[in-house]
């Protein structure tokens, strides 16, 4: 059964930073590529970045230069580095992996 469990959220003010982990079981992690996707309070489901196999990063237009992807194989767990934080990033996050989301995590931003 795949498991994703996000970590890390919370409140932090603009301009700040966060780190966001995805643990992940159940399958072969290494094998996969990932994604972060989040939700705005009254909005939909945003794709925000993703990493292939073989480490290739993309992001949304939104968070480009501001957020990094990144996974370790070895611990299973995908990251996202947040930094310089904005309002408008106010949001639950998710690590995806195919149809299979996490909890969430919830992330917000305000001073």
């Amino acid at each position: 059964e795949v498991q994703l469990v996000e970590s890390g959220g919370g409140l932090v003010q603009p301009g700040g930073s966060l780190r966001l982990s995805c643990a992940a079981s159940g399958f072969a992690f290494s094998a996969y590529a990932m994604s972060w996707v989040r939700r705005a309070p009254g909005k939909g489901l945003e794709w925000v970045s993703d990493i292939s196999l073989g480490g290739i990063r993309s992001y949304a237009t939104s968070v480009k230069g501001r957020f990094t992807i990144s996974r370790d194989n070895a611990k299973n767990t995908l990251y996202l580095q947040m930094n310089n934080l904005k309002p408008e990033d106010t949001a639950v996050y998710y690590c995806e992996k195919g149809d299979s989301r996490g909890q969430g995590t919830q992330v917000t931003v305000s001073s």
